[in-house]
């Protein structure tokens, strides 16, 4: 069978899909130009990241692309329901990136307490002049232990942080409209141990949380889940990071937050207008920025190549009996 990873896979994952005979490509086709590509190289399956859009258009004009698979997480740049019902199978690895993801949370926060984000834009350009101004000015810093973080959507990704953040030292709560636990799992030295977390109304949390992590979408009819109304309840000075969606908060909501004071800080991974967010969010100094790389480490990229090539054969398999 004939596959195509538009925005690339793992060397593993490659070699693992060759071993079961199927023929990959991993360049990348520009948006406009795939349509053609696929139906030229007669592409069974489409692989995609977040980078590639897979919408009606590009559905009805490829009908000899039988799968879609998402090498991630969320599948908002999917037409989902609209391939599933043409008989399209869509797959996703959401497993595969939760670690890194939830590192990349544990990144932000630590960087945000200690205003490392300030300190290191500065540090090149001021660092032999202001020495000893700067030491004083991001020398009154905060730890981590004994703050109070709120978790917005406890999958796995949440649970993830949730353990990260008890490891630190943090009190963790959070909300979630579709899970409910009491506890999570956490292996220390090769041992399992449950540690009690408490599930707590949304204003609760957004008003008790030192800081807030982001792992949501955007509510079902496109509004944001933090808003100005949502701002409003957080503690004065707490820390938000968003690692999920950007369409999850109001930017502009945000930006006030952030130029009041009512956020001293957030950590951004993810924005409303990717890839060219809004450059007075960026151009603020209280915020630490990274550009949508949360599932981008080896060892993740190793575990969605290796999880899609599990897929996809076990996806022919079952063509193949079907046919039989």
């Amino acid at each position: 069978m004939r596959v195509h990873a538009n925005d690339g896979i793992s060397q593993e994952g490659k070699q693992l899909l060759e071993e079961q005979d199927f023929t990959i490509t991993t360049e990348h086709v520009a948006q406009e130009q795939l349509a053609a590509y696929l139906n030229a190289e007669k592409v069974d399956a489409l692989l995609v990241r977040s980078a590639t859009k897979v919408r009606k258009e590009l559905i009805d004009a490829c009908p000899g692309v039988k799968l879609i698979g998402r090498g991630g997480v969320g599948m908002d740049n999917i037409d989902v329901a609209y391939a599933q019902g043409k008989g399209i199978k869509v797959v996703n690895t959401p497993a595969s990136s939760s670690i890194s993801v939830a590192e990349l949370v544990m990144a932000h926060l630590f960087t945000l307490m200690r205003d490392l984000h300030q300190a290191n834009r500065r540090m090149p350009a001021e660092g032999n002049t202001a020495f000893k101004a700067m030491k004083k000015e991001y020398g009154s810093g905060t730890e981590l232990r004994g703050k109070t973080l709120g978790i917005l959507g406890l999958g796995r990704i949440g649970r993830w942080v949730a353990r990260y953040a008890v490891g630190a030292g943090m009190k963790v709560i959070y909300t979630d409209h579709n899970a409910t636990a009491d506890f999570i799992e956490m292996e220390l030295n090769g041992e399992t141990h449950r540690v009690g977390i408490k599930m707590v109304p949304l204003a609760e949390l957004l008003a008790k949380s030192d800081a807030i992590t982001v792992h949501v979408n955007q509510k079902s009819g496109g509004e944001a889940v933090l808003g100005a109304a949502e701002f409003a309840l957080m503690k004065p000075g707490m820390l938000l990071v968003n690692t999920a969606r950007g369409a999850a908060m109001d930017e502009q909501a945000l930006i006030a937050a952030l130029k009041s004071g009512r956020v001293k800080a957030a950590g951004l991974d993810v924005f409303e207008n990717e890839p060219a967010p809004n450059p007075e969010l960026l151009g603020l100094p209280n915020v630490s920025l990274t550009p949508h790389i949360g599932a981008a480490t080896r060892e993740a990229q190793d575990r969605i190549g290796q999880e899609l090539a599990e897929l996809l054969t076990a996806w022919r398999d079952e063509v193949t009996v079907g046919r039989g």
